[in-house]
């Protein structure tokens, strides 16, 4: 059984990768007029979600919405405290600006996404419905919309509503 525990586990990560992997292929498909295979990526992308959401479950990593909310807040804060200033060091010390940027906007989102989560625990009873909108550049989330991405200034305008 522990054999089969790290496999899925191993099997849920390498899902989850070819997913994003392949949604980023179809985005770039998309814009070189690559239709067809723009589609065969999504289609392969939602394929890996359900594998990899399949094999989460399977492992028993879901549990109660408290649990999930605290294992949210654990890794956001983990993110943003200890993995994110890191690798800024590092790229800003190999001088790779973009990956500095990148970084640094995750980094940023990660803590408003912690305190979201941990709001979220701390009003999980709460039945009034919350709207959440998203930066589609940095990955900043609000609970309203702003003028003006307080992370990487993107006009508010362009922001997802949750």
């Amino acid at each position: 059984m522990e054999k089969t525990m790290k496999n899925l586990m191993e099997a849920f990560a390498g899902e989850s990768q070819a997913n994003r992997k392949y949604t980023a292929y179809a985005k770039k498909a998309e814009a070189e007029g690559k239709l067809n295979a723009a589609k065969l990526f999504k289609a392969a992308s939602d394929a890996e979600t359900l594998h990899a959401l399949k094999e989460f479950e399977v492992a028993g990593k879901i549990g109660a919405t408290s649990d999930n909310l605290m294992d949210a807040v654990a890794g956001e804060t983990h993110e943003y405290q200890s993995m994110y200033p890191d690798f800024i060091k590092d790229a800003e010390e190999e001088g790779n600006r973009a990956a500095a940027t990148v970084f640094t906007f995750a980094m940023k989102a990660e803590e408003v996404h912690a305190r979201l989560y941990q709001e979220a625990l701390e009003n999980i009873d709460q039945t009034e419905e919350v709207f959440y909108y998203l930066c589609p550049l940095c990955g900043n989330i609000e609970k309203s919309v702003p003028e003006k991405c307080s992370i990487c200034g993107i006009p508010g305008d362009k922001f997802i509503k949750y």
